[in-house]
């Protein structure tokens, strides 16, 4: 009730849904001016009832949700995908400097969100190629580690390849992502693409394979515990 602003970054879109518009949450208790933002990757329809709802009362909403893991939230360098008025995101602009090195306003409430989906769809069809290269290098008997001196630095370069795989090398499985989240925003992309009347191949892939890890115990572990399933 006292504050100017506040940041939300939960599980998922029914924890969303729970903080703003539960009999305690956010909308009922905050004063009027209160900047709401979401850092929650989420759906994209549910920021715009955030949104449409905190005009309602006095209040104003952004979409923030984030990219860089563990990592870039302790360090301070996070991706942050923005969605909202403009005046009230340059309003907000100090908050974002502390937490985040890449921060862009994607438009308006909900764009946040459909750019992190990008980001997730991505990520989700790389991850699989950086494991099938992995497993393939494996069994080919290649040492992975010289492998990746040489593909870490050439065009199959990515952040995933060059973090997550030498972590893989190394049976650390330990969460800077969890599978049950990323599965999570598998699936709201999955969605928003058949809203979109848009085929996903790739994303399908994707998601099957990631539910082949939960089938295995892993929805825990982090996302690089998808080797397990090729291995």
């Amino acid at each position: 009730a006292d504050a100017r602003a506040v940041i939300t970054i939960v599980g998922v879109p029914a924890d969303v849904r729970e903080v703003y518009f539960g009999d305690n949450g956010l909308l009922a208790a905050a004063a009027p001016g209160t900047t709401l933002i979401d850092m929650t990757t989420s759906e994209p329809q549910l920021a715009v009832e955030i949104t449409e709802t905190a005009r309602q009362r006095g209040l104003h909403a952004i979409d923030a949700p984030v990219s860089g893991g563990d990592i870039g939230a302790k360090n301070g360098t996070l991706s942050i995908m923005i969605g909202g008025e403009k005046d009230m995101v340059t309003a907000a602009q100090p908050l974002f400097d502390v937490l985040g090195e890449t921060i862009v306003h994607q438009g308006p409430a909900g764009s946040g969100q459909h750019a992190k989906m990008c980001n997730q769809i991505t990520i989700a069809s790389t991850m699989v190629g950086i494991m099938e290269s992995l497993i393939y290098a494996t069994r080919s008997g290649l040492d992975p580690r010289t492998v990746l001196q040489s593909i870490g630095a050439g065009a199959a370069a990515s952040w995933g390849l060059n973090n997550l795989w030498p972590l893989v090398i190394d049976k650390n499985y330990d969460p800077g992502f969890y599978i049950c989240h990323f599965l999570k925003d598998i699936r709201i992309a999955l969605d928003e693409a058949a809203r979109l009347k848009l085929d996903l191949p790739g994303l399908r892939l994707a998601e099957e394979r990631y539910q082949a890890c939960v089938d295995l115990g892993l929805d825990q572990a982090g996302t690089q515990a998808l080797y397990q399933v090729y291995d």
